[in-house]
């Protein structure tokens, strides 16, 4: 996978992690297995048609945590690639994987108190959840263009806010050493977070789609619903609620962008698609809504209000970015933008050399719009230029049609590339000043001032241009992933060889000729872990139909500790169905 770590663009690949297949455990190995015979067992009735095929098409096996190298291997027989992750990634980042077709695989596993559910995002619910699917083409499809379409979203600044309570909750529920005290002050900063939210960015209606449909979507097949969506697949609770559940079910349409969703609760109405490829359909409705795909006056009110850096695409092809402060608008035409903090000029999503934020550390501001003559500044000939005076070297006056003028001396010419319809993206000025009758926008002393060449913008979109850059640059986007770490705790240790016996045993040994071995295991269980029911069912699956004694006994401890009630009552029921 080193080769494709190189392919990945840089500002992703610090994201991307090894996986160390060690650092599983046999409590681990055991938590998979049961998920997923338990998934098997229900999803070959409840799930699209393409989970089980698509379960051998892309490396995922009942037995074993999956290997993440061998399961890009599987999907790159399918135009996908995999790449190992840890925890949280911000969504902006999940969904820019997805564009380039990767699917980001957390390699951390559910520790054995979470089988049923995991607040952090886990290789069960990447990998047996995300990839299945992904093996039907018009899925696939949908999922490469949603994250196209999804990385051109403008998040909010209190987007931002709420995910990082929701990566910290998230990281606090699955460490075993976190206290009541600390959970619950987690809570109450995401709770205080989102009640700061004040409007429903273009990236929360990203988010809801893709929760109605990738995480928690259902595929009408005649009268039957079947699962298709990462969340219900890796969740059989939900999954069982979701097809037997009194649940509301909706054809999905772009409305559902409207419907919101709390991850702590039962969903109160489930959407359901009858075509893959009308996935798509609703996907570009929804594009032709966004900034990126209108651009003008709304596109830079959306970036506005956002309060993110974002990137300005004006007609010329040159790429701005950062964050939209000001706007002055002239006969439903932008005629002057300010933007702050650190800056960046690019075209084509490669930034200009000496235009990054280190060259515009405060801000950027520039009129635009054609001059005062109706000469255009991008498409100004040679001979033009002469005309106009844009000659480097040269003291210059030029006056906007909107009435903004500009006078300074002329130093440099940054051309557009060959093959563009444009000839000029840029015009640099020493000793300048930038004025309209009522208001001055750039001083002489403030040092160089760089005019934009464009008319108008025709897109606004979410992040900088050249993301790799503007990370160097600044430092803005440097993150140091946590590594993957063992679930095993010092209560679990003396569990962890007993686990392993009975894995060794399963793989390798034959049950009578070891039974021995098993029922001093269970007599260890039976005195010093009386709690534990995932190990006795383990059990109880190798001895039946040997032991007549001991699958009793075991049957005996199961039923007792399903007394507990939920959620331990279900979950050895459903184990106790595939056992027989």
């Amino acid at each position: 996978m080193e080769k494709l770590k190189r392919e990945i663009p840089d500002y992703l690949r610090q994201y991307v992690v090894d996986q160390d297949y060690e650092l599983y455990s046999p409590m681990d190995q055991a938590s998979w297995r049961y998920i997923m015979r338990v998934s098997k067992n229900f999803y070959k009735d409840y799930a699209h048609e393409k989970y089980i095929d698509g379960l051998k098409q892309t490396g995922i096996t009942i037995d074993s945590i999956p290997r993440i190298h061998e399961m890009d291997e599987k999907l790159k027989q399918l135009g996908w690639r995999a790449v190992s992750i840890t925890g949280f990634i911000p969504p902006a980042v999940f969904l820019e994987f997805l564009s380039l077709s990767l699917l980001p695989i957390a390699c951390d596993i559910r520790r054995p108190g979470n089988v049923e559910y995991t607040p952090s995002p886990d290789i069960v619910h990447e990998a047996a959840g995300h990839a299945p699917i992904i093996a039907d083409p018009d899925y696939a499809r949908y999922l490469h263009k949603f994250g196209e379409i999804a990385r051109n979203a403008i998040f909010s600044k209190e987007d931002f806010d709420v995910y990082l309570c929701v990566k910290r909750l998230s990281d606090i529920k699955e460490d075993p050493s976190s206290t009541e005290q600390e959970i619950a002050e987690a809570q109450r900063l995401l709770d205080e977070a989102n009640a700061k939210v004040s409007y429903v960015s273009e990236a929360t209606k990203l988010s809801r789609l893709g929760w109605w449909s990738i995480e928690y979507g259902l595929f009408k097949k005649q009268d039957d619903y079947l699962i298709y969506g990462a969340g219900l697949l890796s969740s059989v609770s939900e999954g069982y609620n979701a097809i037997h559940a009194n649940v509301p079910r909706r054809l999905l349409d772009v409305s559902a962008v409207e419907v919101d969703f709390d991850i702590t609760k039962p969903q109160p109405q489930l959407f359901y698609t009858e075509d893959f490829q009308h996935l798509e359909t609703i996907i570009d409705e929804l594009a032709d809504s966004m900034a990126y795909r209108r651009g003008g006056i709304y596109g830079m009110n959306v970036a506005k209000k956002a309060r993110t850096r974002n990137t300005l695409v004006l007609d010329s092809g040159l790429q701005i970015s950062g964050v939209v402060e000001r706007m002055i608008e002239d006969d439903n035409q932008i005629v002057f933008f300010k933007l702050s903090g650190p800056s960046q000029l690019s075209f084509n999503d490669k930034q200009l050399t000496g235009h990054g934020p280190k060259h515009h550390p405060q801000g950027y501001s520039t009129p635009m719009g054609p001059l005062k003559s109706g000469g255009l500044l991008s498409k100004l000939s040679e001979k033009e230029l002469v005309a106009e005076g844009l000659v480097i070297g040269n003291s210059v006056e030029l006056e906007f049609a909107s009435g903004i003028q500009l006078v300074g001396t002329l130093t440099g010419i940054l051309p557009a590339p060959q093959g563009s319809e444009h000839r000029q993206l840029v015009f640099t000025f020493e000793n300048c000043k930038v004025f309209s009758e009522s208001e001055v926008f750039f001083e002489p002393d403030w040092g160089v001032f760089d005019l934009a060449c464009g008319t108008e913008v025709v897109s606004v979109f979410g992040g900088a241009a050249d993301r790799g850059a503007y990370r160097h640059e600044t430092g803005e986007f440097e993150v140091a992933m946590k590594p993957q770490t063992s679930n095993v705790t010092s209560e679990d240790q003396p569990l962890v060889p007993l686990y392993a016996l009975v894995r060794e045993v399963r793989e390798q040994s034959s049950v009578e000729d070891r039974l021995g071995e098993l029922e001093e295991v269970y007599h260890r269980l039976k005195a010093d872990f009386p709690k534990d029911w995932l190990l006795r069912l383990e059990l109880l699956e190798l001895v039946y139909g040997v032991s007549t004694e001991l699958s009793a006994q075991l049957r005996q401890d199961l039923e007792g500790l399903q007394g507990q009630g939920d959620p331990l009552k279900t979950l050895i029921q459903r184990g106790l169905e595939i056992i027989g």
